[in-house]
Order: C-alpha cells, then structure tokens, then sequence
C-alpha cells in the first residue's frame, strides 16, 4: 500500500478514483458508495474526477447502525453478532447500498478510526472494506497503525483498491 504520508494524499485517492472511473465508464457500470469510518472520503474522492456522474451514482455516510440497518437493510441480527466493524456489516453495507441505488458495483467502509473506540478484539485502526456486484462479494481486513486522519485515509485507499481489484478479477 502506498505511503500516505504527507501532502499528496488525497492526490493518491483521485489517482485511484481515475483509475476507477476509466473502468467503470468502458465497461458501462454503474457504482454506489457506503462509508462510515471514511465520512465521505471515497464519495469525494470520486467526484474530484471531472466525469464521475458518468458512472457514479452516489452514496450515504452510514455512521450509526441504525441508519446501516435503515437505509442499507443491514441485518440487526449481524450488527448484534458481529458488530458495525465487521467483514459481515461491510459486505451487507456493500450489498445494501448495490440494491438501495441501483448500482452494477457498491464499495463499503467500516472501521474504528480512533484515537478512541478500540478494544483487544477490535483495536483502532481496524476496517473492513467489501465490494459486491453481480458475480457476489469481495471484502478485505485491515488495521492501520496512525492518526485518525491517517486511518480515515487508508480506509479510504484500500476502499478504492478493493474497486480496481474486483474490477480487475476475472470473470466465469
């Protein structure tokens, strides 16, 4: 993963937002964003691009868990079980936001950004990042080590690589 470290960060974001929009515009798909610990981060990563509404149709910032379940359908049962950082709540809040927006491709971000919030089990700086579309879902594991900013940041970076990766697998 790139060093996010300085002033070009969100610079990093928008390259990868690039990235994305180049695909998703050849392939003629759409996408859907849902954030929490990211606050809107990959969604303005996104429209930094001229040309985002081309293929992205928008997102929520879904911070608590009744707005997960409300506006996502995620399943009160998985929030209770697993909790709201969690690779069950990110590939539902990834599921949830495909259907709620009508998207080809949603990407979900949760986790714990800090500096409080953290527990042994689920330490700052653990995020999930998931990706569903029409052949299923893809969801990765992170814990960063830094700053509020510094987590918000990567787990908006590995939101936007999880994209390119599923966009990037091949297809059966």
């Amino acid at each position: 993963m790139a060093d996010l470290a300085g002033g070009d960060e969100l610079a990093q974001l928008v390259a990868l937002a690039q990235r994305i929009q180049g695909a998703m515009v050849e392939r003629g798909l759409k996408l859907a964003t849902a954030e929490s610990c990211t606050g809107g981060l990959v969604g303005h990563a996104i429209t930094e691009v001229a040309g985002s509404s081309d293929y992205y149709v928008g997102g929520i910032i879904s911070y608590s868990n009744e707005l997960k379940h409300a506006e996502l359908g995620v399943d009160s049962a998985t929030l209770e079980r697993h909790g709201a950082v969690s690779a069950q709540t990110a590939v539902a809040m990834a599921h949830g936001a495909r259907r709620r927006y009508g998207a080809d491709m949603a990407v979900a971000v949760t986790g714990i950004a800090g500096p409080a919030g953290g527990t042994d089990a689920k330490p700052v700086g653990l995020t999930y990042a998931a990706v569903a579309d029409a052949d299923g879902e893809l969801v990765r594991r992170f814990v960063w080590d830094s700053n509020r900013h510094g987590n918000k940041m990567r787990s908006a970076h590995a939101a936007l690589t999880i994209v390119l990766e599923r966009l990037d697998a091949p297809r059966g």
